[in-house]
C-alpha cells in the first residue's frame, strides 16, 4: 500500500510518498515548494491573492506527483500561517476547487499529538515517559505522554517566522533590548506549558522540526547525508552558545555556518532562542533530535486508526473558526 500526505507550512509545501506494508511509512518519493507563504500574509493576517494561487499549483503538482507514484492520497493540510488567517476558508475552498484536493487546517494541539505519535513510533516504548517539542513558522508544539498519544498537548503562537516578524526587525543583528523583549514575551508564553513538563518529569525529550534539525546540526549533530538512523542529539547548553553566535551575525553571515539554510537564516535566531528558553524553562537538559514530524504522524494514526479517522478529522476542523492565541488540551486515558 501506498500513500502521500501534504503539508503547506509556513516556508514549504512538502509532499511525501510512503509505503506502508507493516504500519511502517518508508519514504520513497519527497518534493517540496518553496512558496514562503508566511511572506506573504497581510497586517490583518489574511493570504495574499497571489499566494493563494501559488499554493493551488503546488498542491495540484503535489497531487499529479502522487497519482505518478501511484499513491493514494494525498492527505492534505495546513499548519498555522492558513490555520491562523482569517481568509482561511477562501483558501481552501480555492484549493479544493482548483486541485480536487480536500485540504484542512488541524487544530494545534492535533498537530502536537500526532508529531507526539512519531516520536513514540520511533523511539519505542523504552523511552517511557516522554516530552516532544516542534517548533514551526507560526507556532510552537508541546506535548507529554506516557502512552501511545499524549496525556497533555498544547500550541503556542511562538513559531519562528512570527517572533521573527514580531520582535526582531529593528536591527541586523538584533539588538541586546529586541533579544531581551523576545525572551520576555517566550518565557511569558510558556510559563505554565514548561511548568507542566518540568513537574511530569520525563524520561526522555525528543524535538521536531526542520528548525531544531538545522539547530542540531550548528550544535555538532550529524549531517542529513548521514541518514536518519544516526542518532541525533542536542544539549541545552550548546544551543544557548548557539543562539550567542547566531546573534552576532547580520542575517547574511548565518547562512554560511554549519546547519543553517539561506532561506531558514533571518528566523534562525528566534527558532534558537524559542528552543533554548523551552527547553530551560522546563528542565531539559538534553533532547533527541528526530527525523519523523508530522508528516509521519498523520501516515501513521491513518494507518493505525483508519481511514474514518481522517474524515472525521477534514470533515469537523474546517468548520471551526481560525485559530489563536494557546491552544491546550489534557487527554484522559492514553489510547
Amino acid at each position: 500500500m501506498r500513500l502521500s500526505v501534504v503539508d503547506a507550512g509556513s516556508n514549504t509545501v512538502r509532499l511525501v510518498i510512503a509505503d506502508v506494508e507493516g504500519g511502517v511509512p518508508l519514504p520513497v518519493h519527497t518534493v517540496k515548494w518553496k512558496l514562503r507563504l508566511s511572506e506573504h500574509v497581510g497586517p490583518d493576517g489574511a493570504i495574499a491573492d497571489e499566494a493563494v494561487e501559488s499554493l493551488v499549483q503546488a498542491v495540484a503538482a503535489a497531487g499529479a506527483t502522487a497519482r505518478r507514484w501511484h499513491a493514494t492520497g494525498p492527505l492534505a493540510f495546513a499548519t498555522a500561517v492558513v490555520r491562523g488567517a482569517p481568509n482561511r476558508q477562501e483558501v481552501l475552498r480555492r484549493v479544493a476547487a482548483g486541485t480536487g484536493i480536500r485540504m484542512c487546517t488541524l487544530p494545534g494541539e492535533t498537530e502536537a499529538e500526532l508529531t507526539f505519535l512519531a516520536a513514540r513510533r520511533w523511539l519505542g516504548w523504552h523511552a517511557g515517559p516522554l516530552a516532544v517539542l516542534d517548533i514551526g513558522g507560526g507556532s510552537l508544539e508541546a506535548a507529554f505522554g506516557r502512552g501511545r498519544l499524549p496525556d497533555f498537548a498544547a500550541s503556542l503562537p511562538l513559531g519562528a517566522r512570527r517572533l521573527t516578524q514580531e520582535h526582531l526587525g529593528l536591527q541586523d543583528p538584533p539588538g541586546p533590548e529586541e533579544l531581551k523583549e523576545l525572551r520576555r514575551r517566550i518565557r511569558h508564553d510558556l510559563r505554565d506549558v514548561a511548568a507542566r513538563i518540568r513537574w511530569e518529569a520525563p524520561r526522555t525529550a525528543a524535538v521536531s522540526s526542520r528548525t531544531f534539525q538545522q539547530l542540531a546540526r550548528l550544535c555538532g549533530a550529524a549531517p542529513g547525508r548521514y541518514g536518519p538512523f544516526v542518532r541525533r542529539e542536542m544539549r541545552c547548553e550548546d544551543l544557548g552558545e548557539a543562539v550567542r553566535r547566531l546573534a552576532a551575525l547580520p542575517c547574511a553571515e548565518r547562512a554560511l555556518l554549519p546547519g543553517i539554510s539561506a532561506p531558514r537564516a533571518e528566523q534562525s535566531l528566534a527558532g534558537a532562542v524559542v528552543g533554548h528558553t523551552a527547553l530551560k524553562l522546563m528542565g531539559l537538559r538534553r533532547v533527541v533530535v528526530l527525523p519523523w514530524a508530522i508528516r509521519e504522524g498523520v501516515l501513521l494514526r491513518y494507518l493505525e486508526d483508519g481511514a474514518d479517522w481522517w474524515t472525521e478529522v477534514t470533515g469537523g476542523v474546517e468548520a471551526a473558526g481560525p485559530a489563536t492565541g494557546t491552544t491546550l488540551r489534557i487527554a484522559g486515558p492514553p489510547a
